[in-house]
């Protein structure tokens, strides 16, 4: 139809009124044969020029994309379309394209609907080619919640499969409380029946009393057990959305810095500076370096209580009484190092670090890392620690970055 235009426009004026009638139906039905492909499509589509002025959009672009303003009512605007879009980093994106001249870029973002559901999203930026040259731009807009929802759950299922373990550490675990409550009702039951064959003399007060404060200590033990249990094996319900490590990590250091400070140990923090953001939940996020920062407080604490100021032996991670973290990016990996010159470990509890139930702390659960590791997994990333007993321990956590910037067509413009 495009190349019949064009050689009916040379001939304009040879034309009758009723042929220049029939050519005008025949645009009309291929441009409405085109806005029909337009709005079958899988994929949110908008169409601009090169000032990334509105030209063109289908439904399912506005559905996705959180706008100020109907579509509609902007089309044609002199505005650029990334100064309509709410979200602060699709935004930031288009903007970013614009100013620098991008043509092929892709990136993925979260956006949380009015229900309060997270939607992921790749927004991809391309050139509009015509007969061989660059007529504007169009914003692909595709929906990959689904396959996203999908790696969340084999993750899932993979963490279930750590049931069994948790199950045999657990039943092990509560033997020993309920052994210690037999016995010391036991005991009293036959203190009991010796003041009944005494006429009925009861035993010493305090006699008494021991026992059944070991009893309730026991009991209060299994309590906490059982919940401790309860919460290793409910699922993470991780509400998993794009966020930059390097800031959550800057605020979390700003919480527990003055802790460590107190005790006379300096915090160090290095970003990596690279604006990546990864797949995270927030307050799950928190919790493992919290876990992490918490034990290197203990440790550390553990080898200078006694005014410790200098090595002891041997070469140290850190000199002197230190705890840092620092983040680099390397082969489209985000990497956390969490580093401590405390008083280490030895190999055995390296081994059974992440294990259910293993602890050194007389008060610990034996829980903790393992749940640092299953959240870990949880965001696809992994977790390795490497220690020295009377030197410290590193923690390395390594996410993947989500795709972006991905090439999509070569342009002489870039």
């Amino acid at each position: 139809m495009r190349s019949y235009v064009k050689r009916v426009k040379q001939k304009a004026e040879k034309l009758s009124k009723e042929q220049v009638l029939s050519l005008l139906e025949g645009v009309v039905d291929e441009n409405e044969s085109l806005y029909s492909v337009l709005e079958s499509l899988s994929t949110g589509l908008l169409i601009i020029n090169d000032d990334f002025q509105l030209l063109r959009y289908n439904q399912i672009a506005e559905s996705w994309l959180p706008f100020s303003e109907r579509l509609e009512d902007i089309l044609g605007s002199d505005t650029a379309i990334w100064e309509y879009i709410e979200d602060e980093e699709i935004s930031t994106f288009l903007k970013k394209c614009q100013l620098k001249n991008i043509t092929n870029s892709s990136e993925e973002f979260s956006t949380v609907t009015s229900g309060g559901s997270v939607r992921f999203l790749t927004v991809t930026i391309a050139p509009l080619i015509n007969e061989g040259e660059l007529n504007g731009k169009l914003i692909l807009v595709r929906d990959i919640t689904e396959s996203k929802n999908q790696d969340i759950l084999l993750h899932r299922m993979e963490n279930l499969a750590n049931l069994t373990n948790l199950a045999a550490g657990m039943a092990h675990e509560i033997k020993n409380p309920l052994g210690a409550i037999g016995i010391h009702i036991q005991l009293i039951q036959k203190a009991l029946n010796k003041a009944r064959e005494n006429e009925d003399k009861l035993p010493p007060k305090k006699f008494v009393e021991d026992h059944i404060d070991i009893v309730n200590e026991e009991i209060d033990h299994l309590n906490k057990l059982v919940m401790d249990f309860l919460l290793a094996v409910r699922p993470v319900k991780a509400q998993l959305e794009l966020k930059e490590p390097d800031k959550l990590l800057d605020n979390l250091v700003s919480f527990f810095k003055p802790e460590f400070n107190r005790e006379g140990i300096e915090v160090i923090y290095k970003a990596s500076d690279s604006g990546k953001r990864i797949l995270l939940d927030e307050k799950l996020f928190r919790d493992v370096i919290m876990n992490i920062s918490q034990n290197a407080l203990a440790a550390l604490k553990s080898k200078y209580s006694a005014g410790e100021n200098k090595d002891t032996g041997g070469e140290t991670i850190l000199p002197g009484p230190k705890f840092c973290i620092s983040n680099i990016v390397k082969d489209n990996k985000f990497i956390i190092t969490i580093a401590d010159n405390g008083c280490g470990m030895s190999e055995e509890s390296l081994a059974k670090i992440f294990e259910p139930y293993y602890t050194t702390k007389a008060n610990g659960t034996g829980l903790g890392m393992t749940m640092v590791y299953k959240i870990v997994k949880e965001f696809s990333g992994e977790i390795s620690v490497d220690s020295k007993l009377g030197e410290g321990t590193i923690f390395k956590i390594t996410f993947p970055i989500p795709q972006k910037d991905t090439k999509l067509l070569a342009s002489d413009s870039q």
